[in-house]
């Protein structure tokens, strides 16, 4: 995408977007070791740690949200980048002292989680800033993209570092990366205004006014309750799919690589495939179509017996998803910034954000819980109803007739 390309600042801002997505796939696998395997964790407590990094979302979510809306967003994104790496750099050395604890993995966790709610919602509302409107889609595709490769090759890196220098020291290579990535963004030219001090209310005003855009809109609020669905419901197929597939499916760690890479190259596929897509079926139907192919996607996976088929299985589950949510993602992404207001942006990239990943601490125990007393298959079935059932919901809703070119920004009154 030449255009894209030219944009000044864009390939600087990818570059962060790139670097700490590859950092975090390499945390995620090495505290997924160090919580299961050095700290002897059970999957209930797993799933805890799991909650713990995004418990902050659900707590503090709104009044991040106004607390982006009253920043310069790039300084608050490199300040936090830096903090992430602070944190995660503590957590190698409180396991060389013999202080690590279950309960200490998810104090920095948790901690971890508070910067990156304020990080993203900075990020995802400096983007319109940054490139041209008609410019979004593509360039929050290509922001997806990096994010698949990184989830298709960061594991695989991740398993050879952890065997090399364990998992406690892999998590330092997260640490560098949110520490590049803060250099990276410190060097972006972009707008980035001081925003108006006298139009400044209470902090319960302007959350009250971000919460009733985005659930009092048109078309945004049936976006954003699904997606809060589909986060609790794929959450709790993530949480249960690695103990299932190790302990009945039988495919290993080299079927979970696979698994893991033909998920990438589904997102790669489909943030490549999105912008061609959304102009022959417009925002609503791309919306529609494609949370619906995610959510059916899971078949595979749950209908997966052991034997010579498992593994084909559980990969074409992941590919399909994978690929639905790079095809819809970046359309979503573009049109929520394209009917909010510079103004409100903050706000409605907090209040969605927080939600969903608020229902992942949520998905990720119940997941874990359900697995545990009542089986693994128990548990994924439930998420497969549940995942159907809000995209068949968001299919009936005013976003069916969502359009690029009839995106209205409304005022709500708080």
């Amino acid at each position: 995408m030449p255009r894209l390309l030219e944009v000044p600042g864009y390939v600087r801002f990818w570059t962060a977007s790139a670097v700490s997505a590859f950092g975090s796939q390499v945390t995620g696998l090495a505290l997924q070791v160090l919580t299961a395997v050095a700290l002897g964790a059970s999957a209930t407590e797993v799933g805890v740690v799991s909650a713990a990094r995004w418990l902050p979302y659900l707590l503090f979510g709104l009044v991040a949200g106004v607390l982006v809306d009253r920043c310069r967003r790039k300084p608050l994104m490199v300040g936090t980048d830096l903090g992430r790496a602070v944190v995660l750099g503590a957590i190698p050395v409180l396991y060389a002292l013999d202080r690590l604890s279950i309960p200490g993995v998810c104090a920095c966790v948790f901690a971890v989680g508070v910067l990156s709610l304020l990080f993203e919602a900075a990020h995802q509302s400096y983007v319109p800033r940054l490139v041209p409107e008609d410019l979004l889609n593509p360039a929050y595709a290509r922001m997806e993209q990096a994010g698949a490769v990184a989830g298709s090759t960061g594991p695989l890196v991740a398993g050879a570092l952890i065997k090399v220098m364990g998992a406690p020291l892999a998590v330092l290579v997260d640490a560098l990366t949110y520490l590049l990535s803060g250099l990276f963004l410190a060097s972006v030219k972009a707008p980035d205004p001081v925003p108006d001090r006298g139009a400044r209310r209470s902090v319960g005003s302007e959350l009250r006014e971000g919460v009733a855009w985005v659930y009092r809109h048109r078309t945004l609020a049936s976006i954003a309750l699904t997606s809060h669905a589909m986060l609790l419901f794929n959450s709790m197929v993530s949480t249960v799919f690695v103990v299932f597939a190790l302990h009945q499916l039988r495919i290993g760690s080299f079927g979970l690589g696979v698994t893991y890479a033909c998920a990438g190259v589904g997102a790669v596929l489909g943030g490549a495939l999105s912008g061609r897509i959304l102009r022959s079926l417009e925002v609503g139907a791309t919306l529609i179509v494609f949370r619906v192919v995610a959510a059916v996607g899971w078949l595979p996976l749950v209908l997966a017996q052991s034997g010579p088929w498992a593994l084909a299985s559980v990969a074409f589950a992941y590919f399909t998803v994978s690929l639905a949510i790079g095809i819809e993602s970046p359309v979503e992404m573009s049109y929520r910034q394209s009917v909010t207001p510079d103004r409100l942006r903050g706000r409605m990239n907090a209040t969605i954000r927080s939600m969903n990943w608020g229902m992942v601490a949520v998905g990720a125990p119940l997941g874990g819980i359900l697995a545990d007393r009542m089986g693994h298959r128990f548990a994924l079935v439930t998420a497969l109803v549940g995942a159907v059932a809000q995209a068949l919901a968001l299919a009936v809703s005013p976003t069916r007739r969502a359009r690029a070119d009839n995106a209205p920004v409304e005022q709500v009154s708080c």
